[in-house]
C-alpha cells in the first residue's frame, strides 16, 4: 500500500503538493470584511446625525477687537472695494476694446474684398451699342482733314537753335 500512496503521491500537480500561503490572506479579508458590514449595521441608523455633525462648521466667536484692528480692518475692506471697481472698470474697458477691434475686423474684412474685386479682371457686360448711326468713310476723311496743322511758311528751327532774322523783303 505504500508503493501506492507514494506514486499516487507523485502525480500530483506541484500546485496541490505545496503548502497553502494564502489560506491566512483569505481568512484575514473574509474577518475585515465582516466587521466592516458589522460595523455598518450597527451605525447605519445613526448616519444622519454624524453627516449632519460633520457638514455644518462650527462658529468660533471672534475675541473683541482693538480700535486699531478694527480701523485697520475698515481700511482693508475699503481697499477692497475700490480694487474690485477698479476690475469692473477694466473689464467694461476691455469689453470696448474687444468691440472696437470686432469693428476693426469687419472693416478690414470689407475693404479687403473691395482690394479683391479692384485687382481681378473687370467681368462687366459688353459696352451697349451706339443708337447713331456709324458714319460714311468720306465725312472721317474730311475731318481728318480739317484736323491736321498747317504746314509751317518760313525757316524752322530743330533742336531749339536760334533762328536768323530774315528781312521781309526775302519773303515776299
Amino acid at each position: 500500500m505504500d508503493v501506492i500512496d507514494e506514486a499516487n503521491g507523485s502525480e500530483l500537480p506541484a500546485v496541490l503538493r505545496k503548502s497553502s500561503r494564502r489560506l491566512p490572506w483569505v481568512f484575514g479579508l473574509v474577518a475585515i470584511l465582516t466587521g466592516l458590514c458589522v460595523g455598518g449595521a450597527r451605525y447605519w441608523p445613526h448616519i444622519d446625525k454624524f453627516l449632519e455633525a460633520s457638514g455644518t462648521p462650527e462658529i468660533v466667536s471672534m475675541p473683541a477687537l482693538s480700535s486699531e484692528d478694527k480701523a485697520i480692518l475698515s481700511e482693508i475692506q475699503l481697499r477692497q472695494q475700490e480694487a474690485s471697481e477698479e476690475l469692473a472698470a477694466l473689464n467694461r474697458n476691455i469689453s470696448a476694446q474687444q468691440a472696437d477691434l470686432q469693428r476693426m475686423l469687419d472693416q478690414i474684412a470689407v475693404l479687403t474684398l473691395r482690394i479683391e474685386a479692384l485687382q481681378s479682371p473687370p467681368t462687366a457686360p459688353p459696352p451697349p451699342a451706339d443708337p447713331r448711326p456709324p458714319a460714311t468713310h468720306t465725312a472721317s476723311k474730311a475731318i481728318t482733314r480739317a484736323s491736321r496743322p498747317s504746314k509751317p511758311e518760313g525757316p524752322v528751327s530743330v533742336g531749339g537753335a536760334p533762328l536768323a532774322a530774315e528781312p521781309e523783303a526775302d519773303r515776299r
